[in-house]
């Protein structure tokens, strides 16, 4: 059972780390998506620096990836006077909520399930990962329930996530009474998972070993034609979308979503056409899209930046020490 909220419009809560080079997979399957809901809900979105720092982190650049991505969300389109856009670690609430959760509803049963603890800790082994990496799943479910979450927009390798967040969320309800609202998750289509150029069975990734994975959004022009032209396909012939050629797929749906052509008018175009002519009008499609956005970002300053970010923490903090004081009555704390 959930808490029917009294607010007009529905409330999204979501958010992107500040590490890596934010790339094309990001911005059509969450930036992109974003920009459109939040003239319709009422909309947080997060740089979640806590997340970050459960692999080690260069401060510096963890700074400078903060302020980008704060920039990369107003330079899409994200009005900050329509949604709240804040650094997490600016709320302290969050890793309170988190330590609560931890002693009170999450279970060790809960985190070993988690999917992505098992795929980033491949590389030194389960033993010699850090204690945040494996318990940041709680950490992300404080994110969602401290803000009465209706609706989660993820992509779909983080519906697992929303599944925690809603199971924490009614055992706290049963066990303290109703506290916390149970969100729903919502995922886009094609953009909810767009692959690497490299190789089509991973996901794009900002992580990603070989530069030839992802279009960065901060790419310059030659390095975009270059890694276009690069991506794989496939060994058949004509520009088709058909599941058994998932490659090409995924620069349709690429293509698709940064020029709003259907996938029948795509298929028409390049009729009788091959993947040169293709990857040379993608290639044209990514650089139109790229560089009016990166003038837009180099526009914006840091101090503007920053001033945006504490109005947004200052909204931010209103609802959650809110919240945050109604959990702690609800344990038994004194005040």
């Amino acid at each position: 059972m959930s808490i029917k909220s009294e607010k007009v419009k529905k409330r999204i809560v979501s958010g992107i780390q500040p590490t890596g080079n934010l790339h094309i997979g990001n911005y059509l399957g969450a930036v992109k998506n974003w920009v459109e809901l939040h003239e319709n809900y009422d909309a947080f979105f997060m740089i979640v620096d806590l997340h970050a720092i459960t692999l080690d982190q260069n401060p510096e650049k963890l700074r400078k990836k903060t302020l980008e991505i704060a920039k990369i969300f107003i330079a899409s389109g994200i009005n900050p006077d329509k949604a709240t856009i804040f650094v997490q670690s600016d709320v302290k609430a969050h890793c309170e909520l988190a330590w609560i959760l931890n002693c009170t509803t999450a279970k060790m049963s809960d985190l070993k399930k988690m999917t992505q603890f098992k795929d980033k800790s491949l590389k030194g082994g389960t033993d010699n990962a850090g204690v945040g990496l494996f318990d940041y799943p709680v950490l992300q479910v404080a994110d969602i329930l401290l803000y009465d979450t209706e609706l989660v927009p993820v992509g779909e390798d983080q519906v697992q996530h929303i599944e925690l967040a809603r199971t924490l969320g009614r055992r706290f309800n049963s066990k303290f009474s109703e506290t916390f609202v149970i969100p729903e998750h919502s995922v886009t289509k094609e953009g909810k998972r767009i692959m690497g150029l490299d190789d089509s069975t991973k996901k794009m990734s900002k992580s990603a070993k070989s530069k030839y994975n992802y279009i960065a959004l901060l790419d310059d022009e030659k390095t975009i034609r270059k890694k276009v032209m690069k991506a794989v396909t496939d060994s058949k012939n004509g520009i088709t979308y058909e599941d058994d050629r998932p490659a090409l797929k995924n620069l349709i749906n690429i293509y698709k979503l940064l020029s709003n052509k259907s996938i029948s008018e795509i298929e028409i175009k390049y009729k009788g056409r091959g993947f040169g002519d293709f990857k040379k009008d993608l290639a044209d499609i990514i650089v139109e899209f790229a560089i009016p956005l990166q003038e837009r970002i180099n526009s914006i300053s840091d101090d503007e930046i920053l001033e945006i970010l504490d109005k947004g923490a200052k909204k931010a903090n209103l609802i959650a020490e809110k919240k945050i004081l109604e959990v702690r009555k609800k344990i038994g704390f004194l005040r």
